[in-house]
C-alpha cells in the first residue's frame, strides 16, 4: 500500500500571477512546472498550501468538505506572507473543476480524494530577502487516500516540549510549508530518544499545538483546548470538532491549558486527549512524555469520544448524516 498522499493524479490545475494579473486557469500534467533557480520560493520560502478533502456519497454525488473555509485560510495565508492576493472565486473554481475532472477517481467510503491547494512566489530575485515576490503561482493538486486508520487505530505518543515552539510566534496562523519544516528536527529528535510520534509544543508551559495538528483534551464532558491567536493554525477540523461536541451538548472550553493541568487532568480514568487534523480527523493520544516521564492518557486506550466525535465528522463527511452546517459543497462532474 502507498504511503498517505504519495500518489497523485496525473493533471492538475494551475494559475500564474504575472505582477498584475492572474491567467486563465488550465489543466497541466502534475509534473510540468518548472521554475527558474532564483525563485523567491526557492530562497525566502514565500509559499503556503492548504488541505481538505472530496468524498464520493453513496448517491453517486461528489461533496467537497468546508471549501469556504479553506480558501479563505489560503486567502489569509497568502496575504499575511505577503504573497500575491489570490481570488478567491477563481480559487473555487479551480478546486472545484479539478474535482469534478477526476470525479471518478474519488475513492469510495473510507477513501477521499485529498486537494492540496499551493500557493508560491516565482519572481527570480535572490536580492529580496527583505521584499515579496511580485509574481506568484497557484495550483491544485489531488491525491486519493484511503483509510488513515487501516492498519489500526493505535493511540500516540506526545512528547512535551516546553522549552521549544513550533515556529515564530507571528507566523502561527500561516500554513506554510516552513513553519512545517522549523518543527521536523525536534519530532525526528523525539522519535529517536522517546519513541514518540510527535511533539505537543508547549513553550513557557503553555499547551499548543504539535508539529502537524491541534490538540484536543477531553475530559469527560467538556473539551479544553487552546483560545485561537496567531501563534498557532486555526484548523478547520478542530473548529469542525468543537462545533459537533457544542451539537452534542458537550461543554467547550477555549482557553490557556497548561502542561501542569494536562498532566494532572490525563492521569482521571475517563480522560481523552486527541489530535485534530485534515488526514485523521480525531487521532488519539495515549501517553505524554515529561521531563524522561511517562504519563498515561485515562485508560490508554482509545477513547469513546475520541471515536464518537470523529465517526459523527465522518459520517457528514460521507453524507450518512445530515449536513447541518452546510459544509459540503457539490460537484457537479
Amino acid at each position: 500500500m502507498s504511503a498517505f498522499g504519495s500518489v497523485f493524479m496525473p493533471e492538475m490545475a494551475i494559475s500564474w500571477f504575472d505582477g498584475s494579473s492572474w491567467s486563465t486557469p488550465e489543466m497541466v500534467s502534475s509534473d510540468s512546472i518548472q521554475l527558474h533557480p532564483g525563485a523567491h520560493v526557492l530562497h525566502y520560502s514565500s509559499t503556503c498550501f492548504e488541505g481538505l478533502k472530496a468524498f464520493s456519497h453513496q448517491d453517486g454525488s461528489t461533496k467537497i468538505f468546508r471549501m469556504d473555509s479553506s480558501v479563505d485560510r489560503f486567502a489569509q495565508s497568502s496575504r499575511l506572507l505577503a504573497l500575491p492576493e489570490i481570488d478567491k472565486a477563481i480559487t473555487s473554481r479551480m478546486i472545484i473543476d479539478s474535482v469534478a475532472h477526476f470525479a471518478n477517481d474519488v475513492p469510495a467510503s473510507p477513501g477521499s480524494m485529498y486537494i492540496r491547494p499551493t500557493h508560491f512566489g516565482t519572481e527570480p530575485a535572490i536580492g529580496k530577502a527583505a521584499a515579496p515576490s511580485v509574481s506568484s503561482c497557484q495550483y491544485i493538486l489531488l491525491s486519493p487516500v484511503g483509510d488513515y486508520f487501516a492498519g489500526g487505530d493505535a493511540c500516540l505518543r506526545l512528547l512535551l516540549d516546553e522549552q521549544g515552539m513550533r515556529c515564530a510566534p507571528h507566523n502561527g496562523m500561516i500554513k506554510s510549508g516552513g513553519n512545517y519544516a522549523s518543527a521536523l528536527r525536534p519530532i525526528m529528535q523525539a522519535r529517536s530518544e522517546y519513541q514518540a510520534d510527535q511533539v505537543l509544543f508547549c513553550p513557557g508551559g503553555d499547551v499548543q499545538e504539535t508539529g502537524a495538528a491541534n490538540f484536543l483534551l477531553i475530559d469527560g464532558n467538556e473539551i479544553i483546548t487552546k483560545a485561537l491567536d496567531e501563534s498557532f493554525l486555526h484548523g478547520i477540523t478542530r473548529d469542525s470538532i468543537l462545533t459537533i461536541a457544542r451539537d452534542l451538548g458537550m461543554q467547550v472550553s477555549e482557553r490557556q491549558l497548561t502542561v501542569e493541568e494536562l498532566l494532572e487532568r490525563s492521569a482521571k480514568p475517563n480522560c481523552e486527549a486527541a489530535l485534530s487534523g485534515t488526514a485523521a480527523v480525531l487521532a488519539p493520544v495515549g501517553t505524554l512524555i515529561h521531563n524522561g516521564r511517562e504519563y498515561q492518557v485515562g485508560s490508554g486506550k482509545v477513547g469513546e469520544t475520541t471515536v464518537k466525535l470523529r465517526q459523527t465528522l465522518n459520517d457528514i463527511q460521507w453524507g450518512k448524516t445530515e449536513d447541518r452546517h452546510g459544509w459540503l459543497t457539490n460537484v457537479e462532474a
